[in-house]
């Protein structure tokens, strides 16, 4: 089978890098006055003194939970930063967050008090977490901090109005919001592409900057999309590629190499017209999907697709993980009564050497079911071929970041792990990010 189309003639041909940091420069990268961060945005510094004034700071504290147990807390762990921040320059901190889908109502299964206590371990200091978002608790905590300390307000999805649709309730929270504190921070990347209400209306309320981590990821994605170092690798899993369809049409011009895994990957095997068995197929996209392939062949880019593929019979559980059932076959030889579930180990070599032979990577989606061993290989050659890269390799967020951390990866192993899978993929569509366009105002 062919699974690549062909690869650009002459990466090398692409602009060069000229910063001695070896990352790509940005000439201008603020386009507004005043503000020197090369993300462009506004930070902690622009706000003046901040002894005590009560600062609001909206951060992504959506961790995975196992019952009250936090099972990955890195978005806590990238909170820590702007906080300790804030703190040492006399503010006093009121933490903005949310935690699931509660759909508006209070449901203590979502509440942010495993948060606020492991966020505390790390700080070194009590979080106190308010009864509730913007009512008489919430207003009594922040009334009664100290220069230095930080509280918590509960969830903001509590409220109905934080993901309404209509702007006017929205922003009658936001002036709740507003009333708790004197200035805003946006520290919650993971958000940032989203129109809400302690997101995207907040920040029009106070004085308001960026936090340390958004202008992070903000300059991490600048070198993904402004002259990024070629070979320029684009490694894209996952379940749907109906969820990744707007990225790939950008990527597939502006990328050198797309390399695709997961579920996703079995849409391209039927676009192909190869047998995909009972493995997880979007048939509406599949004219979609021929024409990027058709698209990145005329570009002279190349789309490289597993060769093998790991099945078994059923998908896997905690009481049925399949290891005694798991077979390799060619990507062309999937049976009727199989499913796709890992790309094979000639696939995860193949992959591998493409990845460790990039300047530029950005990874998002593991490339099977990884949080069983039998289906874990791909996802684990990927990660390990991240750690190899001379140049930037970036984790993009989600279940990438959750995967890698699962296998054993430490978080300094990588470039960068961003805290927004979904606001990583919107950035590099080209899309405008609500919450970062309202920074710039």
């Amino acid at each position: 089978m062919t699974a690549a189309l062909p690869a650009v003639a002459d990466p090398s041909g692409f602009p060069g890098i000229s910063d001695p940091s070896g990352l790509p420069g940005i000439s201008d990268p603020s386009g507004l006055p005043g503000i020197s961060d090369p993300s462009g945005l506004p930070g902690i510094s622009d706000l003046g003194d901040l002894r005590g004034r009560r600062v609001l700071v909206r951060c992504d504290l959506n961790v995975p939970l196992d019952g009250a147990t936090i099972t990955d807390d890195g978005r806590i762990r990238a909170s820590v930063p702007t906080l300790n921040q804030l703190r040492q320059a006399g503010a006093r901190v009121i933490v903005l967050a949310h935690l699931g889908r509660p759909k508006g109502l209070a449901n203590p299964a979502y509440s942010l008090a495993p948060a606020a206590i492991r966020l505390g371990e790390l700080l070194g200091t009590e979080v106190a977490l308010a009864a509730d978002v913007v009512g008489e608790s919430a207003r009594q905590m922040a009334a009664g901090l100290a220069d230095g300390e930080v509280s918590m307000c509960e969830n903001v999805r509590f409220e109905p109005a934080e993901e309404s649709k209509d702007p006017a309730e929205r922003t009658a929270l936001a002036r709740r919001y507003a009333a708790l504190g004197e200035v805003f921070v946006s520290d919650g990347f993971g958000v940032v592409h989203r129109k809400q209400a302690s997101v995207y209306e907040l920040p029009g309320l106070l004085p308001h900057a960026a936090g340390t981590l958004v202008q992070a990821e903000v300059q991490v994605l600048q070198q993904l999309t402004v002259e990024p170092r070629r070979p320029y690798v684009v490694v894209l899993g996952g379940a749907k590629v109906s969820d990744k369809l707007a990225v790939i049409a950008n990527l597939v011009r502006t990328a050198d190499t797309l390399v695709i895994g997961g579920g996703m990957v079995f849409t391209f095997l039927a676009a192909l017209g190869l047998p995909v068995g009972k493995s997880l197929l979007e048939v509406d996209q599949i004219d979609a999907v021929r024409g990027y392939l058709d698209q990145a062949a005329a570009g002279g880019k190349q789309i490289l697709l597993p060769t093998d593929i790991v099945v078994a019979p059923t998908f896997p559980t905690a009481e049925a993980p399949q290891d005694d059932t798991a077979t390799v076959v060619p990507a062309d030889g999937i049976g009727a009564d199989q499913l796709g579930l890992d790309i094979g180990p000639e696939s995860a070599k193949g992959f591998a050497a493409v990845i460790a032979a990039a300047r530029t990577v950005f990874w998002n989606g593991p490339m099977g079911v990884a949080e069983f061993e039998a289906f874990a290989g791909g996802t684990r050659a990927v990660a390990q071929a991240l750690t190899e890269v001379d140049g930037l390799s970036v984790v993009g967020g989600g279940d990438s970041a959750a995967a890698v951390r699962d296998l054993g990866f430490s978080d300094d192993a990588f470039g960068h792990i961003s805290t927004g899978g979904g606001a990583s993929l919107e950035y590099l569509e080209g899309k405008e990010l609500p919450g970062l366009q309202v920074l710039q105002s």
